[in-house]
């Protein structure tokens, strides 16, 4: 029974480690937005899960009502501060945004049903309820989830648009022991325990074999796209020590992202991209200039003035260190 409970623990310790966003200590630089391009607001509303996507403790939603807003859902192990800098990208671009923060070890159904409750009284506080929801990795899922048929009370009148990036919608390949029935049932309960107590609620629903995956179910009317950003992790790098990669950012495979029932729906565009997994959303070393690119060929970011390239660069190589 021992070699039951250490096998499941090694796995999935290892799915706690790779399979999130390394955890950082949140930065005081991270608790605000230059918001002078963006439009003048003129509502101020307090929504569960939803507020700016900064660090400050005030989590207060300012918004110009009769503006799009995009909604940013991150992965485990992150915090609304962490996608700042793509906030700020799109506030550089006059686009005014919002950030979904939720407990990572919560089950997905209760998160994505929490943001379809957010997402649907963001819209009654909006003239223009046109609403954007962009969710990377775990926060992909979380996405979808809400914009399914079935799931939440979003707006009647909304135009939704999903963007995914680097979704494991084929259940992670780390956590299919936690699916193994067989060896649940020889472990007496040790499975469960153990993968209850390093992945959360969601444990069961992160398997290959869980319903969550298997029955992801069909887009919300409401949902006008699916642009689904899969992402080739194969020899990326989270970074490099004398030389040497001493941190991967290949976290989940192409067959991990690719999923037959949501891959079919014909509202789904699909883009492959060379990339890591942190390497696609940016971090404090590099820029997310690649996804920032193909969110500007879909229109989900507006095209950068000609006259305002050099500042756009100015602005990355600030908020992301090293970024050029």
């Amino acid at each position: 029974m021992n070699k039951f409970a250490c096998a499941v623990l090694a796995v999935l310790t290892l799915l706690l480690s790779a399979g999130c966003a390394t955890q950082v200590v949140p930065d005081p630089a991270l608790t605000f937005i230059d918001q002078s391009r963006l439009p003048v607001a003129n509502a101020s509303m307090q929504i569960a899960g939803l507020g700016p996507c900064t660090d400050n403790p005030d989590r207060t939603l300012r918004l110009a009502s009769d503006q799009p807003v995009t909604v940013l859902v991150h992965g485990c192990f992150s915090s609304a501060g962490l996608f700042r800098g793509l906030a700020q990208v799109l506030a550089f671009h006059g686009q005014q945004t919002a950030c979904f923060t939720y407990n990572d070890r919560d089950s997905l159904k209760v998160s994505s049903s929490q943001l379809a409750t957010a997402v649907g009284q963001l819209g009654q506080h909006l003239d223009s309820q046109r609403i954007a929801i962009i969710g990377h990795s775990q926060g992909a899922l979380i996405a979808r989830k809400a914009l399914v048929a079935e799931g939440g009370n979003i707006a009647p009148n909304a135009q939704l648009r999903l963007v995914t990036v680097s979704g494991p919608f084929a259940g992670i390949a780390a956590a299919n022991t936690c699916g193994n029935r067989s060896l649940r049932v020889l472990s007496l309960g040790i499975v469960n325990a153990i993968c209850q107590a390093v992945t959360g609620d969601k444990w069961s629903e992160i398997t290959q074999t869980s319903p969550f995956i298997l029955e992801p179910g069909h887009l919300n009317a409401r949902v006008q796209e699916h642009l689904k950003v899969v992402t080739d992790e194969r020899g990326s790098c989270r970074r490099i020590d004398n030389g040497s990669c001493a941190e991967s950012d290949a976290i989940f495979s192409l067959a991990e992202q690719r999923n037959p029932v949501v891959d079919s729906d014909p509202l789904v565009k699909i883009v492959e991209v060379k990339a890591g997994h942190v390497e696609i959303v940016g971090d404090k070393r590099v820029a997310p200039a690649k996804l920032i690119t193909i969110l500007q060929q879909h229109q989900v970011i507006r095209p950068t003035e000609p006259g305002r390239m050099a500042k756009l660069g100015q602005l990355l190589a600030q908020l992301y260190g090293e970024a050029r």
